[in-house]
């Protein structure tokens, strides 16, 4: 009886050790029942990929020299085309500043400006007007008709000197020299030479042999001094109907016995009537700007 029990598990036990084999994994145990154990790798670390950044090629040398490097993304290179570059900001405003603080010299003696302004003075002290107009509309009146006398002069000197400059197509030495070109020739145009001739020997300095070796330290004075003459030269002609008016006047009131008027009091609306009647202000800068021409 019991070997038929046996018979009967063993087909069983079979099965049930083929199910075991079949479930478990397969470094649990071997054929012996021992756990199989596999060797472990270490991991190995990979290895990182430095990606090689590509070389631009070189720039090839141009005819005139070495290539010239390219600026970098940030701009920290300039570069400068023969020695000349386009000036920074900070250094036109110290420029304009520079010109600002000289201008008022440069206005008085290198401009018209003194002729006018001398010229309107003594029509108004001819006219026996002490204070009227006031001296701020005489300077406002000389400032704008030197202006209008000057305008030629100031556009070619912007156009030759100012504007290549900022724009970088000139140094500051060539655009001094090529913008103070025009100023000479106007001041020439209207210098006497005894004028030139009177500074340079005083100077003891020999005389220039052409009027574009006159230096500048000689020709400024000596057109201040030609201004100056023609200024009065003009201003005699404008004083003397006044004076006219004035001794008539001063006839008459002797004559009738009243010495004790002042002339100036009648005579001062017969200058005014005649002033106006011819136009005065109007034949006086006639006069001045067509001195200019």
């Amino acid at each position: 009886m019991s070997g038929r029990l046996a018979w009967a598990l063993l087909p069983a036990g079979l099965l049930l050790g083929a199910a075991l084999f079949l479930v478990l994994p397969p470094g649990h145990a071997g054929a012996t029942g021992r756990p199989v154990t596999r060797p472990v790798m270490p991991p190995v670390a990979a290895e990182p990929v430095l990606a090689a950044a590509p070389t631009p090629p070189p720039r090839p040398a141009g005819p005139s020299g070495p290539a010239t490097p390219s600026p970098t993304p940030s701009g920290s290179v300039s570069v400068n085309v023969n020695g000349i570059s386009k000036p920074s900001t900070s250094i036109v405003i110290l420029l304009a500043l520079t010109v600002l603080s000289v201008a008022p010299a440069l206005l008085l003696l290198c401009t018209a400006f003194t002729k006018v302004f001398v010229v309107l003075s003594i029509t108004r002290n001819a006219l026996g007007l002490t204070s009227v107009p006031p001296n701020q509309v005489i300077a406002g009146l000389a400032l704008f008709i030197s202006l209008f006398i000057m305008s030629p002069v100031l556009t070619e000197m912007n156009k030759l000197g100012v504007q290549p400059y900022l724009n970088g197509q000139k140094s500051q030495a060539q655009a001094f020299n090529d913008g103070i070109v025009p100023l000479r020739t106007f001041m020439l145009k209207h210098t006497r030479p005894d004028e030139i001739a009177l500074l340079t020997k005083v100077a003891n300095q020999p005389l220039p042999k052409t009027p574009q070796a006159v230096p500048l330290s000689t020709l400024v004075p000596a057109f201040a001094l030609s201004e100056l003459r023609a200024a009065l030269i003009i201003g005699f002609a404008i004083y003397v109907p006044f004076l006219v008016i004035d001794m008539v006047v001063s006839a008459s009131l002797m004559s009738l016995g009243m010495m004790m008027l002042p002339p100036i009091t009648v005579s001062l609306p017969f200058k005014l009537l005649l002033f106006v009647l011819a136009n005065g202000w109007g034949l006086v800068v006639t006069a001045l700007v067509a001195s200019y021409h």
